[in-house]
């Protein structure tokens, strides 16, 4: 199992709602957990010795999912219903994440900021070359969810855009 096809399992259980699954493979142990507190995600992933005696026939699956609980007056759920209005930029890359162009310039964009269309609202080094992540849309920088100088993944929310 390569590291694209554990992404993928890791995004897929996180959007299943599944708190935990289990999978063995002849060579690989994989266990996912969610918390449903902060959403977190814990990934083990561990190489079993080839020498060991695990029946190829025995591969174990395990899947425990827990429904959310949430009711229109949870703090939770106005929030989520607060952001529905904004445009979310996603990172299009994995990388590092840069706010400014260099260490002693000043940062791209900053909460409360006008942006239009085609401003540059950060960097993102992937593979030392520095990819300029620019707005497709108009309007108002509402949050930014990500540090400068930080990793990023592919398809990770960056910026809140308000573009009324």
């Amino acid at each position: 199992m390569d590291l694209k096809e554990i992404q993928n399992l890791i995004k897929f259980v996180a959007k299943s709602g599944a708190s935990e699954v289990k999978l063995e493979m002849e060579d690989v142990k994989i266990t996912i957990r969610t918390t449903s507190e902060d959403n977190k995600e814990t990934t083990i992933v561990q190489q079993i010795p080839l020498g060991s005696a695990v029946p190829a026939a025995q591969p174990v699956t395990q899947v425990q999912t827990t429904s959310p609980v949430a009711t229109a007056d949870t703090p939770a759920a106005t929030k989520e219903e607060d952001n529905s209005k904004y445009i979310t930029i996603k990172s299009p890359i994995i990388g590092t994440l840069y706010r400014k162009p260099s260490p002693d310039k000043p940062t791209f964009v900053e909460v409360g900021d006008t942006i239009k269309e085609g401003d540059v609202l950060c960097i993102i080094e992937a593979m030392k070359l520095f990819n300029e992540i620019e707005s497709e849309v108009s309007g108002k920088i509402v949050k930014i969810l990500t540090d400068d100088n930080s990793p990023v993944e592919f398809d990770q929310p960056l910026f809140l855009i308000d573009p009324s």
